[in-house]
């Protein structure tokens, strides 16, 4: 076994970059490379920037290298639905965090208590949406940016969409990358998979 001299904080690049910025490190150690991509990420891209980047870290792979990449499967709407509206607000307090973030890195003047939370299953795209509801009409200043926006009563800001997959759906996508996949393991009551492919 033979493992790589990196540091954590090396490894913190933006999702498009690291197959990139990591390539010469999986030709260099002998032996098969296995490339890690745990947790749901891969449901954070749409599916053209999910095949982007299934492909950018397929490029610097050797035949017989392989992959193990989890993804977060379809769900019962309601299960979904539940999981990105929770009863505590934890979702709620993420999402207008968003706004926060805008006011204090942008100069915004969102007022937060004047937006809801709304989570959408769009069961023909396969994700759920989270949006952000303007409770009032509403003019909102972005210094930093030079803009003002009016929000009508209801009108929502689309920010997060978080794409779930079949388990067949993620072996498609992993073989139009040069994968083939191996085996898979699911977590039936999260409804959760782990999926080893090689690169073909």
């Amino acid at each position: 076994m033979h493992r790589h001299e990196m540091s954590y904080e090396a490894g913190l690049l933006d999702f498009a970059e690291a197959p990139r910025a990591h390539a010469a490190a999986f030709g260099a150690s002998p032996g098969a490379t296995l490339a890690l991509f745990l947790g749901s990420n891969i449901g954070n891209f749409d599916r053209p920037a999910a095949e982007a980047f299934l492909n950018a870290i397929r490029a610097p792979l050797h035949p017989g290298d392989a992959l193990l990449i989890g993804a977060d499967l379809v769900k019962p709407a309601g299960d979904l639905l539940l999981a990105y509206d929770d009863p505590l607000g934890v979702t709620t307090a993420f999402n207008r965090n968003v706004l926060c973030h805008i006011n204090r890195v942008l100069d915004g003047d969102f007022d937060i208590s004047r937006f809801g939370h709304r989570a959408v299953w769009n069961a023909a795209e396969s994700r759920v949406e989270m949006h952000l509801v303007s409770l009032a009409r509403q003019r909102v200043r972005v210094a930093s940016a030079n803009v003002d926006i009016v929000l009508e009563d209801g009108e929502t800001i689309w920010t997060e969409s978080s794409y779930k997959f079949e388990r067949r759906d993620v072996i498609r996508r992993l073989q139009a990358a040069a994968f083939e996949a191996v085996d898979q393991w699911v977590d039936e009551a999260a409804q959760f998979a782990l999926t080893l492919a090689r690169a073909t």
